[in-house]
């Protein structure tokens, strides 16, 4: 699949405003803007494995498309919600689980590029990664 790969953050767009309207602390923003994150996306069928190491922590997720699961953010948050292929998008719908407020991810590949669009409250981020 498009997404298989190792993918490295070349460069964001609106993160911060993301990030504080996220109720992430000043200090955590500053750290996170550069946390050199990579993932590693494997898919097979309708399992995708992503391994996720930056500055700040290396996990591994495993979910299936359609199901469910729980998922904290490098800062604490926690998630729960399911994956879902629209097309040739991943699209991420998930729910904050201290306040019940929806966070939506889509990743899609632009001109070689995954692009990562976050939207919560109204405030849209883009995290764009370059293949390694």
């Amino acid at each position: 699949m498009a997404f298989d790969g190792t993918w490295k953050v070349d460069r964001n767009e609106n993160y911060e405003k993301f990030m504080e309207k996220m109720g992430i602390n000043m200090v955590k923003r500053k750290l996170a803007a550069h946390d050199n994150l990579k993932l590693i996306i494997t898919q097979e069928g309708n399992k995708f494995t992503v391994k996720e190491s930056s500055t700040f922590r290396s996990i591994e997720i495993i979910f299936e498309l359609g199901v469910t699961f729980n998922y904290s953010l490098a800062d604490g948050t926690e998630l729960s919600g399911a994956w879902a292929l629209e097309g040739d998008k991943l699209v991420g719908k998930f729910k904050r689980l201290d306040n019940g407020n929806a966070l939506n991810t889509v990743r899609e590949i632009i001109g070689g590029e995954m692009v990562q669009t976050y939207t919560y409250e109204g405030v849209e981020a883009k995290r764009i990664f370059k293949k390694e």
